[in-house]
């Protein structure tokens, strides 16, 4: 009996054309959990194994199916896979090719709802000092929804009703599918970059999370949170909430209630006009009347009545002080004659002509008045002046005693 010999690709060929043969591992569906989950970021592909209790198998999930997913796996999470069972030839091992994936137990959309929201959340996009508040009275109202959908008539209506002098600038979108995040964040953007609004109401009317999930990427959180005009979410009813909920300046129950949160009530606002010009008036009427209670008391006051009586009495007390300027001018006067003429007397007294009218002259020497002989040379030119007169003198003799 000969036995051919065999290559290991060969084998492995044999092996992988016989489970590609099997109907019952081309489509099956396999539940477990997710380990060593391994995302290839520049091919896209994931690489990770499925295990439970007992045994594990790998799995690869190519990144045309990869990009299908509405969530990000993670190690841990519990899944149902769809795929086939083959063999990758050059490693001679089984493991399962994924088409689809779901989480078991909990739907993929709210696994990748709550992914994004963790994300955006931990990035400050949710924060409130992010907030822009709303103006209290916009010029201009931007609205991106659906053309077609009851959302854009209840915003219509409800803004023409509240505040009709706003202008609606309004940009159509597609609000479910595929290519709406895209149009909706394009929208915002258009908007902001012609500041073509003071605020802008961005949503559509209720549905299933389907339906709303264009509000939950993040090309239109992103979107939002760059928007430098106010943001108004009003996606769904009371009950929905989205990723544009929370990223947004001002969270809406309902498209309506945007719309009445975008701009005041004109009725309102008449009112409180009103109310201001009856306060002005009431402060202005006040105001005449206590001038006009000034100006009575002024004019029945004694001065206007008798307008020379001040001067008059000014004119008197005029008088009193001149008098009584002009009689202290004469008492210093007096005085200073008084004082002048005792230092007259003291001065004349105290005068060396008054000496020298008695009998006595003074001796001077170069000018200098000389007191004592002992201070007289012989040689000296002697003046000796009287009391009418000098006469020049030279010295004969000199007696000290």
């Amino acid at each position: 009996m000969n036995i051919p010999v065999l290559t290991v690709g060969q084998i492995n060929k044999y092996i992988k054309s016989v489970i590609d043969g099997d109907s019952n591992l081309s489509n099956l569906f396999v539940v477990g959990e997710i380990s060593n989950f391994t995302n290839h970021y520049r091919t896209g592909h994931f690489y990770f194994s499925v295990k439970d209790s007992e045994s594990a198998i790998k799995v690869v999930m190519f990144r045309s199916s990869a990009q299908r997913l509405r969530f990000t796996p993670e190690n841990g999470m519990r899944v149902i896979i769809r795929g086939r069972i083959s063999v990758f030839e050059r490693d001679g091992q089984y493991q399962l090719y994924a088409d689809d994936m779901q989480p078991d137990g909990v739907g993929a959309l709210n696994i990748a709802f709550e992914q994004l929201k963790a994300k955006l959340e931990a990035q400050g996009l949710f924060d409130d000092s992010r907030k822009k508040s709303i103006p209290s009275i916009p010029r201009r109202v931007g609205v991106i929804t659906s053309p077609t959908g009851a959302a854009v008539r209840d915003i219509i209506n409800v803004l023409g009703r509240r505040f009709p002098l706003a202008e609606i600038v309004f940009c159509p979108v597609q609000v479910q599918g595929s290519s709406a995040a895209g149009q909706i964040a394009d929208a915002i953007d258009l908007i902001n970059l012609h500041s073509a609004a003071d605020v802008l109401i961005v949503g559509r009317g209720g549905g299933s999370i389907e339906d709303l999930w264009a509000f939950n990427e993040e090309k239109v959180a992103l979107a939002v949170s760059r928007s430098k005009i106010p943001v108004i979410s009003a996606v769904g009813h009371e009950t929905d909430f989205t990723i544009c909920d929370f990223v947004a300046d001002l969270r809406a129950p309902t498209p309506s209630a945007a719309a009445e949160l975008a701009v005041p009530d004109w009725r309102e606002q008449y009112s409180y006009i009103e109310s201001l010009m009856l306060h002005s008036a009431n402060i202005l009427k006040n105001q005449i009347i206590t001038e006009r209670s000034y100006i009575d008391s002024v004019s029945n006051s004694r001065v206007l009545k008798n307008p020379l009586s001040p001067i008059e009495n000014a004119r008197q007390t005029l008088d009193i002080l001149l008098n009584r300027l002009l009689s202290a001018q004469r008492n210093i006067f007096n005085d200073k004659v008084l004082s002048f003429s005792a230092a007259c007397v003291k001065l004349d007294a105290l005068s060396p002509l008054k000496v020298l009218s008695r009998g006595y002259a003074a001796v001077y020497v170069n000018e200098k008045i000389v007191g004592s002989a002992g201070n007289i040379d012989m040689n000296n030119d002697i003046v000796i002046r009287f009391s009418d007169g000098e006469i020049d003198c030279k010295p004969i003799k000199k007696t000290i005693y």
